[in-house]
């Protein structure tokens, strides 16, 4: 599964692509922390929610709540919290924070891997967007990453292929939380890098977010 070192890598790829000259090492620091919170949930299904993780912080109402609030405060113009702490660079750090560093670098990232619960507490239910997108001579177009099936009652619904159950059905397991099924003497790992094309995003994320706070020194 994709570590905490792999999101914020590509929460910093995003960060030195999309905040233009308002990047420097405070505003990346936000949108890397963005895609580090989601992560926390962890903890949370360890100690307040059963299956917690995948869930709580790594679905896509919070972060879209919050976008919203935020887009709220900053139409306020003068009276703007965020204007008055981040300037005129405030709404852009906001929603490549939110959007970019929370949804697509931690919650999709993980969603299209194995699996999150989206459209927790709303509707629980994690979905797992796996799946591939190609253009074959037989085949034609095809695309798995998600598909919808009819129910009994006429219905539409995710696709068992994709259903990974709820949040009392489905654990997802972590180096901290190994799962309340685990024996005392199962091992624990914690990946640093589980594919190398996320350690390819991951390094290319520090590197050019360490070159971009490299130039703004130098230009200082």
């Amino acid at each position: 599964m994709p570590s905490t070192l792999i999101h914020a890598g590509f929460a910093a790829l995003l960060a030195a692509a999309l905040l233009t000259d308002d990047f420097d090492a405070r505003a990346l620091a936000v949108v890397v922390g963005a895609a580090v919170v989601p992560d926390l949930d962890t903890f949370i299904g360890l100690w307040l929610i059963d299956g917690g993780h995948r869930a709580v912080l790594h679905n896509l109402l919070v972060p879209s709540a919050l976008l919203v609030a935020a887009w709220v405060d900053v139409r306020r113009g003068t009276d703007s919290r965020i204007l008055a702490r981040w300037g005129a660079g405030g709404w852009r750090l906001a929603w490549v924070s939110l959007f970019g560093g929370w949804i697509v670098a931690a919650v999709l990232l993980d969603a299209f891997f194995n699996g999150a619960n989206l459209l927790w507490p709303v509707h629980d239910e994690f979905i797992d967007l796996s799946g591939h997108l190609l253009v074959s001579d037989q085949r034609g177009f095809e695309q798995t990453f998600i598909e919808f099936e009819r129910t009994a009652d006429g219905g539409t619904a995710v696709g068992s292929d994709h259903s990974r159950g709820s949040t009392g059905e489905q654990h997802y397991w972590t180096y901290a939380d190994m799962g309340p099924d685990a024996d005392e003497d199962t091992e624990r790992i914690g990946y640093v890098f589980d594919r190398g094309t996320y350690m390819v995003i991951a390094l290319a994320g520090y590197a050019t977010a360490g070159f971009r706070l490299l130039e703004a020194r130098r230009g200082e």
